[in-house]
């Protein structure tokens, strides 16, 4: 039987870069002995296949049915130690635990003194590297040595590990709220997407309120403030004062710029960091600040201080691929898509194992608007239906709801009405069953069901009164989220003008350019 990447040795094999697997080899080679020969050529099997095929590897090899599961076992572990001795792999969170491992290791020993003093090295490291979980561990350990051997080092030394303990503590806890809070509303807008009700902005804002903890913004950290201003943008973001996100999300990057140090320790929350800033003034449609910070991004991700593993490479690929097509958008530049959408879709199947589904899924949106711009419908409808028919897609119900209404769009333009009207009803159930049918949807699906009664000579009429009634919503402060996801009143304007909407949008960006300098 066939797997691709299901298999969890054969992911992590095929995730390995030459240098990782020559490592590996090199310590197998050190291992020696003839009992790790079964797991050693197991590993070369898994190597050269595209797919994981167990027939093959129990064909080819001496290792039996019965036997099998074992030697992966084995064989998952080693491929783990041996990356842990991988230098490229060394960061100082591993060092560090490392540090600690060495200090038990003596202290198991009874050698008391050297503990102590590797303990004490690895505290002070921890705490100028804000890893103060590791350090807080560090200093139980020290009060396990002090309780059994007296160093009489320093008249108030269970005193001072007392108060350091305490202080630990104290920002350990306000880290671990802010972290939940900021992660809980993560995924709270993974699941539904902005506020949709003023019900629901009340909600979040409570639950926001509620588990705030209390702190003296002074004493905080590194660590406290990262946490910190997430929460804030998520809780912003999800209430859609992007003003108050662009804020946050500057907070987050300069806090990295005025540690340059911590780039290195926490690569991931830095380019997070930007992608938002990004984002930010991406919903905030300030062209000019947005260009410039995207110039930096691409800046950013040649910096040396960077780690360049899969995950990094992964997440540099969407963040830069993402902005690209939010440039596109702004500016309304919508032709000749097919060279960085090929880009992208490349770019898709070499992290295809790395990237998860749902930012997967909201590239395929942005595409499918990069075609609608360019009036390839068909291209559009193809990377909807992705979307649309992806039954293990449970996050964003707002992103599954704009694939369809820009569906119906597609279908009109494209001229494929001949089932538009069942497309219409299966959007209606879909909306109604998600509770997403707001002013914005029933305006604009009302008027695709009315559209085919009426007569050639009105079509531009109808065209510009529907414009001229979801306009009133651009400000709305729920109904607006229905424009982050779809120009409507471009796409309305474009069709009474008899222009197109990438020339619409385009006309726009330029005038509010050219506002912008007087």
């Amino acid at each position: 039987m066939l797997k691709e990447f299901s298999d969890p040795l054969f992911s992590l094999i095929k995730s390995l870069s030459a240098s990782e697997k020559r490592q590996f080899s090199l310590y197998v080679g050190r291992i020696g002995g003839k009992s790790e020969r079964k797991f050693e050529n197991l590993f070369k099997l898994l190597s050269k296949q595209k797919y994981y095929d167990e027939a093959e590897i129990l064909a080819k090899s001496s290792i039996s049915k019965q036997q099998l599961s074992n030697v992966k076992a084995h064989l998952y572990k080693q491929v783990l130690v041996s990356l842990r001795l991988n230098p490229s792999q060394q960061n100082i969170l591993l060092q560090l635990r490392e540090q600690f491992d060495f200090a038990y290791i003596l202290y198991r020993k009874a050698l008391y003194k050297q503990a102590l003093k590797l303990l004490e090295k690895t505290k002070i490291t921890a705490i100028e590297y804000e890893e103060k979980t590791i350090a807080f561990e560090v200093l139980e350990l020290e009060k396990i040595i002090e309780s059994q051997y007296i160093t009489r080092s320093s008249e108030h030394r269970a005193e001072n590990l007392v108060n350091q303990t305490e202080e630990l503590s104290l920002l350990n806890a306000i880290a671990g709220k802010l972290s939940n809070l900021s992660l809980q509303l993560y995924n709270t807008f993974l699941k539904n997407g902005y506020a949709r009700t003023n019900k629901e902005a009340r909600e979040i804002t409570l639950f926001f309120e509620v588990n705030l903890p209390e702190y003296e913004y002074a004493s905080l950290g590194f660590r406290e403030k990262l946490w910190l201003y997430q929460a804030y943008l998520w809780y912003n973001f999800i209430t859609q004062d992007f003003l108050s996100c662009y804020r946050y999300a500057l907070k987050w990057v300069d806090l990295f710029r005025q540690n340059p140090t911590f780039i290195k320790v926490h690569p991931v929350f830095y380019l997070k960091g930007n992608h938002y800033l990004l984002e930010s003034l991406f919903y905030l449609n300030n062209v000019e600040v947005f260009e410039e910070a995207l110039h930096h991004f691409e800046k950013t991700l040649q910096d040396q201080r960077i780690p360049k593993d899969q995950n990094i490479l992964a997440l540099s690929f969407m963040y830069l691929y993402f902005n690209k097509l939010n440039s596109r958008f702004m500016r309304g530049e919508f032709a000749e898509a097919d060279v960085l959408v090929k880009e992208i879709i490349d770019g898709v199947g070499v992290y295809k194992n790395t990237l998860d589904e749902h930012h997967i899924m909201v590239l395929y949106y942005k595409i499918a608007s990069l075609y609608f711009g360019d009036a390839n419908y068909k291209k559009c409808i193809e990377y909807l239906q992705k979307i649309i028919q992806n039954k293990a897609l449970e996050m964003r119900d707002d992103l599954m709801c704009f694939s369809r209404i820009l569906n119906l769009l597609a279908h009109y333009e494209a001229g494929l009405d001949y089932h538009l009207d069942r497309l219409i009803r299966s959007t209606y159930r879909f909306l109604m069953k998600m509770n997403e049918l707001h002013e914005v949807q029933k305006e604009m699906i009302k008027f695709l069901r009315h559209l085919p009664n009426v007569y050639p000579s009105e079509i531009k009429t109808e065209f510009k009164n529907l414009r001229d009634r979801l306009k009133v919503y651009e400000d709305h402060p729920f109904e607006r989220r229905a424009f982050l996801y779809l120009d409507i009143i471009s796409w309305l304007e474009s069709n009474y003008k008899n222009r197109p909407v990438a020339e619409i949008i385009r006309e726009k960006f330029l005038a509010e350019k050219k506002f912008g300098q007087l």
